[in-house]
């Protein structure tokens, strides 16, 4: 049965390498890295879609590479990062916040020191936890401020209803209309779009993640020919 030899749908992960220097013995490291990933992949049956290598400091935050990575595991597609150990993402404060950032996505961490899925130190799940604790109250108190303000908008006349606009004779199924500046600030300010659209249906609007992204795209679309 073709059925019966269909392979299953392998995982995407994106290989990340760092070094701190740009010396000699560094660069051989850096493709040793690159080579143990590979290996690392092939193990776990992991699907490569990008390899990032880079030399800098891993106490800054501010590297080419590591910015590439944040936004391509914004991708659906991609589900993993391997690395050859926490440290290569970063040192100190820069590390617990790239781990922060990376597995808020819902993101796999391999690494070679573990072979296979990164195990945290109790130390750095602690600081985690306590990041994400903070994280959520701060949204809980961003979305109260903004409940408010939506609060005194109606008392003054503003009516949400009003903004379907396409209820014509051809509108087809109905367009969730939300407000797209909002969207645009949760977004500036860091939020995922899952998170965006938790935050919408909070407030009544109820949309997904996909019609977030898609309506984000579309102003973004609209503010390039404006």
């Amino acid at each position: 049965m073709a059925l019966s030899n269909r392979k299953e749908k392998s995982m995407k992960a994106i290989i990340y390498c760092r070094v701190s220097t740009k010396k000699e013995t560094q660069e051989t490291s850096l493709e040793r890295q690159e080579e143990e990933l590979i290996q690392l992949a092939a193990r776990n049956r992991l699907e490569i879609d990008k390899i990032i290598k880079e030399q800098a400091s891993g106490y800054d935050f501010e590297r080419d590479g590591i910015l590439e990575l944040l936004e391509r595991i914004k991708d659906p597609s991609v589900q993993a990062v391997l690395i050859q150990d926490e440290t290569r993402l970063g040192r100190g404060n820069a590390k617990i916040a790239l781990l922060h950032c990376i597995l808020k996505e819902g993101i796999k961490l391999f690494s070679i020191s573990h072979n296979g899925e990164l195990q945290l130190s109790e130390s750095d799940s602690m600081v985690l936890k306590i990041v994400s604790m903070v994280e959520e109250y701060q949204r809980k108190l961003h979305n109260v401020k903004i409940k408010r303000g939506m609060k005194r908008a109606v008392q003054q006349g503003y009516r949400p209803e009003r903004n379907l606009d396409n209820l014509g004779e051809h509108s087809g199924r109905e367009r969730i209309e939300v407000p797209i500046e909002e969207i645009d600030r949760l977004r500036k300010n860091g939020l995922t779009f899952s998170e965006i659209a938790a935050t919408m249906r909070g407030f009544g609007y109820n949309i997904s993640k996909a019609t977030v992204h898609r309506r984000y795209q579309e102003y973004l679309e609209q503010q390039k020919e404006e």
